[in-house]
């Protein structure tokens, strides 16, 4: 798959956004280089990495941390330029805190209990849903969002509407909540459809399958009246058939599923996506990029995600998956008139140079 990503970790306490740094405006890619020098001052709000995909690359452009030294990497500035229209941007989030996870915590074969079947969010866990609530309305994301995708379990779709969704519900509003009230025993009020982007379920950014009963779903059935504003129509099966108790997914096929999801993605009209899915599919699927980066670079790519977690990446076409035509772009030449530049000048005429 051919797609590069721009990576950016904003700071807890950043609200503003910042156009020559925060790589998930669109405008900051009209200038990678005001990108990277952004990412290299002293104190910026956010810092903005180049990454590429080792496996799409051309070997004579392949940057990896095994065939050049660090001063090699830092010399050659890491600059690139794509078409605008050719790029999506993901805000990738992980789920609340869930009750798995508390227990998990403490002892691991806490995974393995049927009392954490399609685990919900903690007391705590909304408390973080509010929290990163709050930064996106804040830094002005809410207002961006042209689609929510998310993992069709309890947990996530919890998030993802705690904090992409509209305000709470009132009766009376013509439209359906996107969450029923104390859905999950959660306690909160109903949440509004009202001026929040679409929501749709995708089982293909679910977590690893199998085993770990905390990561098997209900039926569709169960899940359209909790969450009536939520697309569930690409679920093909009304019952988890993907889930199976004695065999847990590979990393490997972890990863592959997450490749298969970000072409998926290109399938999309929509330019600015929200995804919120969990910390073993989102660790698995970005770790197969940044191996031709700085060896700190990769680091930072492949680390597990936090409860609540928000990072924001841009996702390059390079290979024609895109069929999107530019919407800023502008021919030119209206009305048509003479345009010869003074170097193409010089090339036709190369004996008037000296004149």
């Amino acid at each position: 798959m051919n797609i590069t990503t721009i990576y950016s970790t904003p700071t807890a306490s950043s609200c503003a956004l910042n156009s020559s740094s925060f790589v998930s405006l669109p405008t900051a890619l009209t200038s990678f280089s005001k990108l990277l020098s952004s990412s290299s001052s002293s104190s910026p709000p956010h810092r903005s990495l180049r990454l590429r995909s080792r496996t799409t690359l051309p070997p004579r452009i392949l940057c990896s941390s095994s065939s050049l030294s660090v001063s090699d990497m830092d010399a050659t500035g890491g600059q690139s330029l794509y078409p605008l229209h050719r790029t999506k941007t993901l805000h990738l989030v992980r789920h609340a805190q869930g009750i798995h996870n508390v227990e998990g915590e403490k002892d691991h074969d806490a995974y393995l209990s049927y009392d954490f079947f399609d685990a919900n969010v903690t007391p705590l866990g909304w408390k973080q849903v509010d929290n990163l609530r709050k930064h996106v309305h804040a830094c002005g994301l809410s207002k961006r969002i042209d689609l929510v995708v998310v993992s069709p379990l309890l947990r996530t779709m919890q998030t993802a509407v705690g904090v992409f969704g509209g305000e709470a519900y009132t009766d009376g509003i013509n439209v359906p909540p996107l969450m029923a009230a104390n859905t999950g025993k959660s306690g909160r009020p109903a949440i509004s459809s009202l001026n929040s982007p679409p929501f749709v379920a995708v089982e293909l950014c679910r977590e690893h399958l199998g085993v770990h009963p905390c990561d098997k779903r209900r039926s569709i059935t169960e899940y359209r009246p909790l969450f009536p504003a939520v697309d569930f129509s690409l679920i093909e099966n009304d019952d988890d058939i993907l889930w199976t108790p004695d065999i847990r997914e590979r990393n490997e096929e972890v990863a592959a599923r997450g490749q298969k999801f970000l072409k998926w993605l290109w399938t999309r009209k929509e330019k600015e996506i929200a995804i919120v899915s969990h910390s073993g599919f989102l660790f698995h699927t970005l770790s197969a990029f940044g191996n031709d980066c700085h060896p700190s670079v990769k680091s930072e790519i492949c680390t597990h995600f936090a409860n609540c977690e928000l990072r924001s990446v841009v996702i390059v076409d390079r290979s024609m998956i895109g069929s999107d035509s530019s919407t800023t772009n502008y021919p030119g030449k209206i009305p048509n008139g003479l345009d010869l530049t003074s170097e193409t000048a010089s090339e036709k005429h190369p004996e008037e140079k000296g004149a």
